[in-house]
């Protein structure tokens, strides 16, 4: 990336929150992160349980520079830009300077428009309603499809002929849904081996 101009620094992203915590799900599940949610979702699953981050209010924008600043001041070396959907938003400055700063990035999106920014993981996790641009297919480190219903493991086939060769496949059993879906995405995945199974485990911990 080329050179920022000084006030680009101070240029604002809606954050809904920002917290430090455990990574509970997908590939950097275990890992401490800590999490950058983005206020903006034109998505909106209906299973979603952070509905509170659909809509952008004028009291949530927060310059680059204080992101920064509560991340160093937690300590963290792993940040996880989720959302909302954070693909809404132009995150270059941001990544530029986590970067910058030795912070390690990752990205959690629907991939539903083309990623602005430098990340060291995309995590994707598609949903049927808004569906992937070609781009983020191709850029994928992770593929993660949350399951609610049997055809969801149909669909996620289709998609995982889409993602490069590298992507790590992850089914993962809707929360509200756990208990009939998972013995079908441990079926599922003892007979094709190429995925793995994503628990939500922050929420077994009790923690967000």
């Amino acid at each position: 990336m080329g050179q920022i101009e000084l006030k680009s620094f101070r240029d604002p992203l809606p954050v809904m929150e920002e917290f430090y915590s455990i990574q509970g799900e997908g590939f950097n599940s275990g890992k401490a992160a800590y999490f950058v949610r983005l206020a903006g979702c034109d998505v909106q699953c209906f299973w979603c349980d952070v509905k509170d981050s659909w809509g952008i209010e004028e009291d949530q924008f927060i310059s680059v520079e204080n992101i920064l600043k509560s991340i160093q001041e937690a300590g963290a070396k792993f940040v996880v830009i989720t959302g909302g959907e954070p693909a809404m938003h132009d995150l270059s400055l941001l990544c530029q300077v986590l970067k910058e700063n030795g912070i390690e990035i990752a990205i959690e999106t629907s991939g539903n428009q083309d990623l602005r920014g430098d990340f060291d993981w995309i995590c994707l996790s598609p949903k049927k309603f808004s569906l992937p641009v070609d781009s983020v297919y191709k850029q994928a480190n992770e593929l993660k499809i949350i399951v609610y219903n049997n055809h969801d493991l149909i669909w996620a086939d289709e998609l995982a002929q889409k993602v490069n060769a590298d992507c790590k496949l992850f089914l993962q059993p809707e929360w509200s849904n756990e208990k009939e879906i998972l013995p079908l995405i441990i079926n599922k995945v003892k007979e094709d081996q190429k995925w793995n199974i994503s628990l939500q485990t922050h929420k077994y911990m009790n923690i967000r």
